[in-house]
């Protein structure tokens, strides 16, 4: 004679379907809409730390972004920022280059700029300006691998406010983005949380 537990019934019954779905009361309200984000962090004073480059003659920026510069967030951090605890903010019609550089031991990793805001969940590829994303993005195995360095060079031609985010699936939900600005005004630089 053979015996079941309950663990193997209940299970047995989730896989097959666990019988006929639930009815849902007229009086049910829809399921509320999802948190958004937090609210923009209180950022610091505009700097021009080692990594970011200004050529006003050229209208050109030049930026080395490190993926898993630290330890922070398990190597998944930009620069060694997460959750939009920093701004980049570069020049409207600005040439722009940014050098990925994965530091991260054993994770692939990508950039890009999105026009996604908040609410991060698996981000389309599909750059906010054209060229502002690196190869096979959203690819754990194809995307920039531990080690590896990959450039973008694209123009941020439309002022706003956008993200930098890595593009695999999982990362930037998980804080792996920072905030990305197009001025009008001319401003540049990197801006940390307080």
């Amino acid at each position: 004679m053979k015996r079941f537990s309950t663990l193997s019934l209940v299970v047995a019954l989730a896989a097959c379907g666990g019988g006929e779905p639930a009815q849902t009361p007229a009086t049910e309200q829809p399921a509320a809409a999802p948190a958004a984000a937090p609210a923009t962090p209180v950022m610091g004073e505009m700097t021009m730390p080692d990594w970011y480059h200004a050529d006003d003659g050229a209208k050109t920026v030049h930026m080395t972004i490190t993926a898993g510069l630290t330890d922070v967030k398990n190597y998944w951090n930009i620069n060694g920022a997460t959750d939009g605890n920093m701004t980049i903010t570069v020049p409207v019609g600005y040439s722009v280059t940014i050098e990925l550089v994965n530091n991260d031991p054993v994770m692939a990793h990508s950039i890009g700029i999105t026009t996604v805001t908040e609410n991060f969940g698996v981000l389309d590829p599909t750059p906010a300006f054209e060229g502002a994303i690196t190869a096979n993005a959203n690819s754990m195995t194809e995307a920039t691998l531990p080690g590896e360095t990959e450039s973008i060079t694209f123009t941020a031609a439309t002022a706003g406010n956008y993200t930098m985010a890595c593009f695999i699936p999982g990362h930037a939900a998980v804080g792996m983005w920072v905030h990305f600005n197009v001025s009008a005004d001319g401003t540049k630089g990197v801006q940390t949380a307080m």
